[in-house]
């Protein structure tokens, strides 16, 4: 094993890993707005909402992230709709974390115990502020966790936009190995970021929910 060229590639995989995390960011921050409005389409009371947010997350959920990828970058080109790889990479992760961080969301807000709502309509709560003030606050302190799983997951599987030239880790680690001939090292020292990246999540992860459940 040649140590080189780890020290080689340091810079250019930590350049590679911040362009990681930052598509991976902009891809929960969407999925989340997405999510949300999944979620209370879902939870609406009404037919047509409900089926439509019932319809997106069995789609986007169904549908793998490569085909997703795949689908926006080269379909909508042919359809004359110019997608450049980064709305597409962007685009792609914010779609289907959107799914999976809907169902998230429903989840907790189907535990908050349903007395919460009605004792604030009993006190007078318009739906917005009960939706501010009682059942997202609730909800968010409950879906803390599984939010935080689905964001080490969504890292991980951005490795597949490196399919529409985007230089992220993986791509960049590739590239490494074709270049010096040594695909052990590179990969290796890719997954190392990797690594690190989602060990630093994961313990952020673990510090929001203590100081939640204090606040709680």
């Amino acid at each position: 094993m040649r140590f080189s060229v780890f020290s080689h590639s340091f810079g250019y995989l930590a350049h590679a890993a911040g362009v990681t995390l930052a598509l991976s960011l902009a891809g929960i921050a969407l999925g989340f707005v997405i999510g949300m409005a999944v979620c209370v389409a879902r939870l609406s009371g009404k037919p047509w909402p409900e089926r439509l947010g019932a319809a997106y997350v069995s789609v986007f959920r169904g549908v793998p992230l490569l085909v997703l990828l795949l689908f926006i970058y080269y379909f909508l080109a042919t359809v004359g709709l110019d997608v450049p790889a980064l709305v597409a990479a962007i685009g792609g992760l914010s779609l289907s974390s959107g799914a999976y961080q809907a169902e998230i969301l429903r989840g907790a807000l189907n535990a908050v115990p349903r007395g919460q709502g009605e004792a604030a309509v009993a006190l007078g709560y318009g739906a917005v502020d009960r939706w501010r003030r009682i059942l997202l606050p609730q909800a968010v302190r409950i879906s803390v966790p599984p939010l935080i799983n689905e964001f080490i997951l969504l890292i991980k599987a951005s490795s597949l936009v490196s399919v529409v030239g985007i230089a992220e880790l993986t791509r960049v680690s590739m590239n490494i190995a074709s270049m010096t001939y040594r695909p052990l090292e590179a990969y290796l020292a890719g997954g190392f970021f990797y690594l690190v990246i989602n060990l630093t999540l994961a313990g952020l992860g673990s510090l929001a929910e203590r100081r939640l459940a204090r606040g709680a």
